[in-house]
């Protein structure tokens, strides 16, 4: 079937629109990326300066996935996509509300860590919570990749990555409560570093729901399979104080 002018004209627009929006998830995956690697290192090197930056990053984040669902929607109501084009709209505004939520949890870091610096150190390696960030930052990365490409098994191999997340959230967690039972005056510290440690891991979920998302996208269908999680240790207390 031969398009018109005004068909091709239309076309053409809405291929503008989508582009611009998935330039805009680009942008918002960068910003998070960075605030998740910065969140950890002013933790390891107790920096309230680098803390105080990633706070006020998140305001830019939550300002691009506002314009993200502005224009998604306005596509939606303007172009009115069929099958596989209104899809990936609706896959493009659950991503950016999970690069949201993983913005969030950077903050949530880097606001106990503004707390942790005022405290005596921990007998801890910090290095392990960095390590772990680090894992779920790459995650993130390659989720986005597989977005950019339309890769189904690129995303998938990231869906499994998020149980060694989990592990290594499950080593963490052991290993404060150990300290805490060794020495009380390690308690209230333990907790902030807790709650750092279970931000991180929610990332990873996060990411895990981006990476699905691109397997919807790619293949029409969500996988069959349970998302793999080996977190069995706490109650999510991630968002509070």
């Amino acid at each position: 079937m031969v398009m018109d002018k005004s068909e091709r004209h239309i076309a053409r627009a809405y291929d503008r629109d989508l582009e611009a929006i998935q330039a805009h998830i680009m942008k918002m995956g960068g910003l998070v990326e960075a605030a998740i690697l910065d969140a950890a290192q002013a933790l390891s090197t107790r920096d309230e300066e680098l803390a105080e930056k990633v706070r006020n990053s998140d305001r830019a984040i939550d300002e691009l996935e506002a314009l993200i669902q502005q224009e998604a929607a306005l596509t939606i109501a303007e172009r009115q996509p069929m099958a596989f084009d209104l899809r990936t709209i609706l896959a493009v505004m659950k991503i950016a509300n999970n690069l949201e939520r993983i913005g969030d949890y950077a903050k949530n870091m880097a606001k106990r860590t503004g707390v942790l610096v005022q405290m005596k150190p921990v007998e801890e390696n910090s290095s392990s919570v960095r390590r772990m960030a680090k894992m779920v930052e790459v995650m993130l990365k390659d989720a986005l990749d597989s977005f950019v490409q339309r890769d189904s098994e690129l995303a998938e191999d990231v869906r499994q990555r998020d149980l060694e997340v989990d592990q290594m959230y499950n080593s963490l967690f052991r290993n404060y409560l150990t300290y805490m039972m060794e020495d009380p005056r390690n308690i209230t510290a333990c907790m902030h570093l807790h709650f750092i440690a279970k931000n991180i891991e929610r990332m990873g979920d996060h990411v895990t729901a981006i990476a699905e998302q691109v397997i919807y996208l790619d293949t029409g269908a969500y996988p069959d399979d349970p998302r793999p999680k080996a977190d069995r240790t706490s109650i999510d207390y991630s968002e509070g104080a």
